[in-house]
C-alpha cells in the first residue's frame, strides 16, 4: 500500500512541477524540492523507504552522467596555458578562504570540504534551459573542473567518515582514487587512439541508422558498468556516472540526437525524483526556526561570495565584469554535491541536524536566487548591446 501511494505521490509531482514552476518563476528543480518537502510533510512520502531511496540514487547518478555528456574534451585541450593558469588561481582562491573561514569560526572540518564544492548538475540545467553562450561554456568548463576536484574530496570525506579517519584502509582507499584517475586518462587516450585508426568502430558500436535503438542501450550499458566499477573498487559513484557521460559525448559525436534522447528520460523522469526525495529528507517544522535560517543565510552568503571574489580575481583580464560575476555565480549552485557531503558529514556526526538542514536550505535557496539573477544580468546585458 505504501508503494502505491508513494509512485501515485511522485506521478502527479513529476507531471504538476512544471506548471508550477512557470506559475511561480522558481527552477523547476527548486520546485520540485518543495513540492518532496510538502509531499513528506503531509506523509505521503515514508521516510527510508528502500525503493524512493534507490531510485533517487539512479536519478542523482544519472543528472551527473547528462552533465558528463555536456563536456567537451577538446575544448579543454584549446584551452591555452595562461587561462589554465587563471584557473588554478580560481581554486587556490576558493579553498583558502574556505579554510580561513572554518579556522577562524572554529567550524566543522566539513565546512572545508562544503563551502567550496562544485558541481555542473545545476550548470547543465541551466544550459539545458537558456542555450549556451561564451560565459556559459566557460563556466561549465570551469564547472567540470571544481567537479572533479569535488569527487575526490567527497571520496576523501566519505572514507575519512566511513573508516573513522586516518588508517592504514583510509591511505588503501586513497591509493585506489589516484589508480582509478591514471586508469580513467589512459581509458580516454587508448580509446580516442583506436577510433582514430579504425574511425569504423564507432558507427559499427552505434550504427548511424539503428533498428533497435542500439545507441541508447549502450549509453546505459556504460553507465551502469561504470557505476558498477565504482561500486566494487568503493569510491564515489559520481565519478562512473560522470566519466560515463563524457565517454559518450566525445567517442560518438555522429549521433548528434543521443544527447536530446537521453535527455528527456533524465530531465523528465529520473532526475525530478531525485530533487523531489532531496525535498523529502527535509523537516518543515525545522526548517521554520530562526536559527536554521540565519545559519543557511550565512552559507549561501560565505559560498557565493568567496566565488564572486575568486572569479574577479582570477579571470579580471578575461571577461567583463558582469560576465565574472555571473561565471562566478553559475559555480555557486552546487545542489547535488552539496547535498551529498551535507549527508556525509550528518551522518558522521560531523554537523548537527539544524547545520544539515541549513545547508539542504541553502542548497535551495542557493539554486532558486542564482538562477533568477542570472536571467535579470543576462536582461540587463542584451539592453546594454540594444542601447
Amino acid at each position: 500500500m505504501e508503494n502505491i501511494v508513494l509512485l501515485a505521490a511522485l506521478s502527479a509531482l513529476i507531471m504538476l512541477s512544471p506548471f508550477l514552476s512557470r506559475l511561480s518563476g522558481l527552477p523547476v528543480a527548486v520546485t520540485e524540492i518543495i513540492l518532496g518537502a510538502i509531499a513528506a510533510f503531509f506523509g505521503f512520502f515514508a521516510e527510508g523507504d528502500a525503493l524512493f531511496d534507490s531510485i533517487a540514487t539512479v536519478g542523482f547518478l544519472y543528472l551527473m552522467f547528462l552533465a558528463g555528456m555536456e563536456v567537451d574534451l577538446r575544448e579543454f585541450g584549446a584551452i591555452k596555458r595562461s587561462l589554465w593558469r587563471k584557473i588554478a588561481v580560481f581554486f587556490a582562491i576558493l579553498y583558502a578562504l574556505s579554510i580561513a573561514i572554518a579556522f577562524f569560526l572554529g567550524l566543522s572540518p566539513i565546512y572545508i570540504a562544503a563551502l567550496p564544492t562544485i558541481s555542473v548538475g545545476m550548470i547543465a540545467v541551466l544550459i539545458h534551459s537558456r542555450g549556451r553562450s561564451e560565459w556559459l561554456s566557460f563556466g561549465l568548463k570551469l564547472g567540470v573542473a571544481g567537479e572533479l576536484i569535488s569527487i575526490c574530496v567527497l571520496t576523501v570525506l566519505s572514507a575519512y567518515v566511513q573508516l573513522k579517519g586516518f588508517s592504514f584502509s583510509f591511505v588503501q582507499t586513497m591509493a585506489t582514487l589516484l589508480f582509478v584517475l591514471i586508469c580513467v586518462w589512459l581509458f580516454f587516450y587508448v580509446s580516442a587512439a583506436l577510433f582514430w585508426w579504425f574511425p569504423k568502430l564507432k558507427k559499427l558500436i552505434m550504427p548511424e541508422q539503428e533498428s533497435f535503438d542500439e545507441d541508447v542501450r549502450i549509453a546505459f550499458a556504460l553507465f551502469f558498468a561504470l557505476v558498477a566499477a565504482a561500486i566494487y573498487l568503493d569510491l564515489e559513484l559520481v565519478l562512473g556516472a560522470f566519466v560515463a557521460g563524457v565517454f559518450i559525448a566525445n567517442h560518438f559525436e555522429h549521433k548528434a540526437d543521443l544527447p536530446k534522447k537521453l535527455g528527456a528520460f533524465g530531465f523528465g523522469f529520473l532526475t525530478p525524483i531525485f530533487f523531489l526525495h532531496v525535498g523529502g529528507t527535509l523537516d518543515l517544522r525545522l526548517i521554520a526556526q530562526q536559527d536554521i535560517m540565519i545559519k543557511a543565510a550565512l552559507i549561501l552568503f560565505a559560498m557565493t561570495s568567496i566565488r564572486v571574489l575568486a572569479s574577479f580575481v582570477a579571470f579580471r583580464s578575461t571577461f567583463s565584469a558582469i560576465e565574472r560575476l555571473q561565471v562566478g555565480l553559475s559555480q555557486s549552485m552546487p545542489l547535488t554535491f552539496l547535498v551529498a557531503i551535507a549527508t556525509i558529514g550528518h551522518n558522521g556526526k560531523l554537523l548537527t541536524e539544524s547545520e544539515y538542514s541549513a545547508f539542504i536550505v541553502a542548497s535551495m535557496a542557493e539554486a532558486a536566487l542564482i538562477m533568477i539573477v542570472i536571467k535579470w544580468l543576462d536582461k540587463r546585458k542584451n539592453k546594454r548591446l540594444v542601447g
